[in-house]
């Protein structure tokens, strides 16, 4: 199994690079930004994000809509996870996710899922001297993240199939091999029965994390809490009532992503 590569932050960071990708990001995953969007989210003057902006609509990066909002230009290449909602749903889950990690002195994730991937939309970092950072931006293969276990969990079967055994997945690169299917298969079934998924070091070495399916009004999927942790540290969390806490933070989730009145997840 090869683990993705641990991010850390250069010896010599550059401030304006940084500030260009994270906008990037977000154009990616939450798919437009009104200007005091981007300064708010970068901590800088409307000054510098609109300079920023300005050059990712030069290079094609970004364009600016009827409204006035950055939108994904041509040079992103691939489209965003969505246009109102992931926004939507981060602003509502953050709260949660402060308390989540008050709670466990552990980071947080939301997450979504695109396909046969995961979007790490926001982290809150915990408060240990050691812990596991900021994953925001980053994209992750569903099947082995802890989040995206407990979304592909409640897909149908033929879903399953179509996204990790069909030629497209072999042609994509996301196919999972005849000797592995079934075990993947068992572990999904594991994850419908208790409700949460697990992941030890199946995307990063020495980092275990545990996540939770999050829904709508409806009942729909609409993303995925995590708590991740060094490996070290997993049992205890575990026991010291985890299922509890992230369960007990699902359902308060839950309750104002359906009492918000835009709400416009996934009806299915």
């Amino acid at each position: 199994m090869q683990n993705l590569p641990v991010r850390r932050v250069p010896t010599y960071p550059i401030e304006a690079v940084d500030n260009a990708l994270q906008l990037l990001q977000l154009l990616r995953d939450v798919g437009s930004l009104r200007l005091k969007d981007a300064a708010q989210e970068l901590e800088v003057a409307p000054s510098t994000a609109h300079r920023l902006l300005a050059m990712l609509v030069y290079r094609g990066f970004a364009v600016q809509d009827e409204t006035r909002r950055y939108v994904p230009g041509p040079a992103m290449g691939e489209g965003p996870a969505g246009v109102s909602w992931t926004r939507q749903l981060r602003e509502i889950s953050r709260p949660h996710m402060e308390l989540l990690c008050f709670r466990t002195s552990e980071t947080v994730n939301l997450m979504i899922r695109v396909g046969t991937k995961v979007r790490f939309l926001d982290t809150v970092e915990g408060t240990n001297a050691l812990r596991v950072g900021d994953r925001q931006g980053t994209v992750m293969p569903a099947n082995k993240a802890s989040g995206g276990k407990a979304m592909l969990a409640e897909l149908e079967s033929a879903m399953i199939e179509q996204l990790f055994r069909s030629p497209n997945a072999e042609i994509g690169g996301d196919s999972i091999p005849d000797v592995e299917y079934p075990g993947f298969l068992r572990e999904l079934e594991a994850v419908r029965s208790n409700g949460f998924a697990a992941n030890f070091e199946g995307t990063e070495e020495g980092i275990s994390a545990f996540g939770m399916a999050i829904h709508n009004g409806r009942g729909a999927v609409v993303g995925a809490l995590s708590v991740a942790t060094p490996v070290g540290r997993f049992r205890k969390l575990f026991d010291a009532g985890l299922v509890q806490v992230m369960m007990e933070t699902r359902r308060q989730l839950e309750i104002d992503i359906a009492a918000n009145p835009a709400e416009s997840g996934p009806s299915s």
